[in-house]
């Protein structure tokens, strides 16, 4: 891979009608000191304003070049998937299109790989503060800790989404996010799902990002999402399955695994199982798991109507 002279990183942006929002992303991306990366939006179908926006932003003397590319919607995933195969930097993160880089961020982050980087690590795992409040998002590290993959962080207790900085040809290295027929939604831990079974992260203990959740984000959104993408679960939680990080862990993915087949209308669920023995006594468990989920749902819809 030929990465682009003297730029070691790459910022991408998935977007999708996030037109009042991602000029506060632009903002702090300007007001970095150390201007060492390339900004990657990938525009996810969007019918706002949103390309006006970026074309106007690509003509002005930011001190980093932007790239725009659009794409028909298909969901988080598959902007990502797109990011993933035209960033040709040395490392990459994502930046949502309702988040901000916080104050020397890049510089924090390019410091700490030049730092690390002959280490072999996969990249590097920094800290997501909350853009309002200012705190951290669940819990910091422990000061003695220096490096760990994302799944061994939370199997030891942590909790919070973080900022995950990767190396371009590590990401590469692994499958990419896979596309189920009319459905938008994929957990985007795969990836780093597969990475965590041969890398580790060097830990950064600083805010690099400060983040908003946005009400019609997944994250307000995910049992709407549990019915319209039931293969993307069920194929996540297989994967679960297969690199559990716990027995706690395993049980939780099966029940889950069982209720997103149901969903999915798989009759076949516990031969494709990767735990056929356990999936098949759970069962029962994921059938209520289901109907929990599907219980769940229609309150939502109440409350909309």
């Amino acid at each position: 891979m030929k990465f682009i002279n003297k730029v070691q990183l790459t910022i991408f942006t998935p977007a999708y009608n996030r037109a009042h929002t991602i000029g506060r992303t632009y903002k702090s991306l300007c007001s970095q000191k150390c201007k060492d990366f390339v900004w990657l939006i990938v525009d996810d179908g969007s019918t706002d304003n949103t390309a006006e926006l970026v074309k106007d932003w690509m003509s002005k003397d930011n001190g980093f070049e932007i790239q725009y590319i659009y794409k028909e919607n298909g969901g988080m995933h598959t902007a990502h998937n797109v990011a993933y195969r035209n960033i040709h930097t040395e490392l990459n993160t994502c930046i949502d299109s309702d988040d901000a880089l916080s104050e020397n961020a890049v510089e924090k982050i390019i410091n700490k790989w030049n730092q690390v980087k002959s280490r072999g690590y996969a990249g590097i795992i920094a800290l997501d503060a909350n853009m309002n409040t200012g705190k951290v998002i669940g819990k910091g590290f422990p000061k003695d800790m220096t490096e760990t993959t994302l799944s061994g962080y939370y199997a030891s207790g942590g909790s919070g989404d973080k900022k995950l900085i990767y190396r371009t040809d590590i990401i590469n290295s692994v499958p990419e996010y896979p596309v189920f027929d009319n459905e938008k939604y994929l957990a985007l831990a795969y990836k780093y799902k597969l990475i965590d079974q041969k890398y580790k992260l060097a830990v950064l203990n600083e805010v690099v990002c400060d983040v908003e959740y946005q009400e019609d984000g997944n994250s307000h959104t995910m049992y709407k999402q549990y019915m319209k993408c039931p293969k993307s679960f069920a194929f996540w939680r297989k994967i679960c399955m297969q690199y559990p990080d716990s027995n706690k862990r395993l049980l939780v993915d099966c029940v889950h695994y069982v209720a997103d087949s149901i969903i999915a209308k798989n009759k076949h669920y516990i031969k494709e199982s990767p735990c056929k023995v356990l999936t098949f006594f759970l069962s029962p468990m994921g059938f209520l798991f289901y109907l929990y989920i599907r219980s769940k749902l229609d309150s939502i819809m109440k409350v909309g109507d």
